[in-house]
């Protein structure tokens, strides 16, 4: 007995030497909150397969799915903790940590296509956003630009007042609350993971997100109309643990970054089609009806909701705002 106990001891000896250590692989937890067949799942996977090929092997990446890990409020002091390496969070949860500069891209009618928000987000503009983040120990590495967010709910909403009185289900952000108390909207702040249940018991009325996301998680079933507005950016801020990042072995972690440059150029140059090929899936169900606003129609949504960017602009940046602005030439004035 003694002897099996020396031999485990020594076994165990040689698995922590120095080496045995060097060779074990870099873990990389990658948690996110939305489903593994929407646009960030996708890219997140992708991530995943470029990583460990390049590296051969030297890192490998966990990918937690749908909020498995943590929920929306958690990962954040998560990511600050350590005890998850990479998150892809939308702009609206850095204001907590005072980065709220961020939450510029939370107002609403802020781009009218794709091509706008890849100007500013894959710019100067968001260099400068993604630099504010360094201060918080968080180091981000890119924007993932995946269109525009749509509206559901059991009413038709042609108009801004039919929104009036609805409980809308929001992500935390102030400039989200501010831009549905604009139209007379109640909105609801809950975790991405509790929509469907709150949507199917009547907790809220209607809730906002784009086709991929909608169609993936389901809400579609529990919704009886999805109302093409185009009215808010939804994007994510692909982060990492800023000491976990510069701790890396540097031909690691250049390595690491190309491969969110890929992932990057992967995640905006589908995102458009997934959400195209979400909104034809919903279609096809026939279990919501899909309203498409008229021009007019979507510039009284625009005049109803643009009235807080003034407001909110103020509070988080007005240069920033105004450089927005001038990329996409942009006027609220002009409305």
């Amino acid at each position: 007995m003694q002897t099996l106990a020396k031999m485990l001891l020594v076994s165990l000896a040689v698995c922590f030497t120095p080496l045995a250590l060097a060779q074990q692989p870099i873990v990389i937890k990658f948690s996110h909150v939305v489903a593994a067949n929407t646009p960030k799942g996708k890219a997140v996977e992708y991530f995943k397969k470029l990583a460990e090929e390049r590296t051969k092997g030297a890192v490998r990446v966990e990918v937690y799915h749908n909020s498995v890990l943590y929920k929306d409020k958690e990962e954040m002091e998560a990511l600050q903790m350590g005890a998850v390496q990479m998150l892809a969070p939308t702009p609206g949860k850095f204001g907590p940590l005072g980065a709220r500069e961020f939450e510029l891209l939370d107002l609403p009618f802020l781009f009218d296509n794709l091509e706008e928000e890849h100007k500013v987000t894959q710019g100067p503009i968001g260099r400068q956003l993604l630099g504010k983040l360094e201060a918080r120990g968080i180091l981000g590495l890119a924007f993932w630009d995946n269109g525009f967010k749509e509206m559901t709910a059991n009413k038709p909403l042609r108009k801004p007042e039919d929104l009036k009185g609805l409980k809308m289900r929001i992500q935390s952000s102030k400039v989200i609350d501010a831009q549905m108390r604009a139209v007379g909207a109640l909105p609801q702040v809950m975790a991405f993971s509790e929509i469907y249940q709150g949507l199917q018991t009547g907790v809220v009325d209607g809730q906002e997100n784009p086709t991929s996301n909608i169609y993936a998680s389901k809400f579609h079933e529990v919704q009886k109309y999805l109302t093409m507005t185009d009215h808010g950016y939804h994007g994510y801020a692909v982060i990492t643990n800023k000491k976990f990042w510069n701790d890396l072995p540097p031909d690691i972690r250049s390595t690491l970054e190309d491969a969110i440059k890929d992932a990057t150029a992967f995640f905006n140059n589908s995102a458009k089609k997934d959400n195209d090929d979400a909104l034809e899936e919903i279609r096809k169900s026939g279990k919501t009806q899909i309203i498409t606003l008229t021009p007019a129609e979507r510039l009284a949504w625009k005049r109803a909701m643009v009235k807080v960017h003034q407001e909110w602009g103020k509070k988080l940046g007005e240069d920033i705002l105004h450089g927005i602005y001038r990329e996409t030439g942009f006027d609220p004035n002009k409305l």
